[in-house]
């Protein structure tokens, strides 16, 4: 502990102090073997070799252990009826393709479609215009574009609120997945008797001047995994919402032809002021 009182940075003694502290103890009460800690040293070996551009083995890692959502609760704090938010995962890419508003951004993957419709506004009821929304989401295989190796680019896309803070866009209806499992993680969940699968659920990340960058995603009410868990814990309830099913014959709400059933949700973000 005494050896980090030099350091240039208090933020970063106090913290490696804590983390110290804190490991110290797991050794101590768990009584660990040297062959237990080498097969640690090993997994966080795995964990970095199998980590690349697209597939980030370490936030999967905070994700099932729950740190990702404790860090989330300790840095959201609550803001009148400000939107929650939850776990940004291991899947948002920048340089997602921009659509305007009642554009579809499945980019041909399997699944239901899905029409998303919302509205942007501040803790007091304001509209926020021109707010970046990206949204991202899995085919009904469960995958996302990125865990192909071919560049396929499909269920991602960001636009921009209007004047009046409305946005809404063509999507999949969420289904629910593993997570990646073939990895460190995976064999983690395995040994332990954890499910890797999540909830059905679609990625949000809005942000704009003078708010709260918000990361949210919405799941589907009536998704048997609710009660099962959620592999990262990242279920709140205020971000569960309804899935109206729709027959083929039901005009949508942009008279979009299709000859298949689809489904339409809503999702009404508000964003807290930034310096909350």
């Amino acid at each position: 502990m005494a050896s980090f009182g030099e350091s240039p940075d208090q933020r970063l003694a106090g913290v490696l102090r804590s983390v110290v502290t804190h490991a110290h103890a797991v050794v101590r009460e768990t009584r660990l073997t040297e062959d237990e800690w080498n097969a640690a040293i090993k997994f966080l070996t795995d964990a970095g070799n199998i980590t690349t551009d697209t597939r980030q083995e370490f936030v999967l890692l905070s994700d099932v252990l729950g740190i990702s959502m404790q860090t989330i609760a300790v840095n959201n704090q609550a803001c009148e009826d400000a939107t929650e938010a939850t776990v940004f995962g291991p899947f948002f890419v920048q340089d997602a393709p921009r659509i305007d508003q009642g554009e579809d951004i499945a980019g041909g993957a399997p699944g239901q479609p899905c029409w998303v419709e919302g509205t942007v506004k501040d803790t007091d009821g304001n509209p926020v215009a021109g707010a970046r929304i990206e949204v991202w989401e899995a085919d009904d295989e469960g995958l996302y574009d990125v865990q192909h190796t071919d560049g396929r680019v499909y269920g991602r896309a960001w636009l921009e609120s209007d004047n009046d803070g409305t946005f809404r866009f063509w999507g999949l209806t969420p289904t629910p997945y593993p997570i990646p499992h073939d990895g460190p993680v995976g064999t983690m969940l395995q040994s332990t008797g954890r499910s890797p699968y999540r909830a059905a659920h679609l990625h949000f990340m809005v942000s704009a001047p003078g708010r709260r960058t918000l990361v949210p995603h919405i799941f589907v009410e009536g998704d048997p995994r609710l009660e099962a868990g959620d592999s990262v814990f990242g279920v709140k309830d205020s971000l569960i919402k309804t899935f109206e099913t729709h027959d083929a014959n039901e005009p949508t709400p942009d008279g979009r032809s299709l000859d298949e059933s689809w489904a339409s949700t809503r999702f009404d973000v508000v964003l807290a002021p930034e310096d909350v």
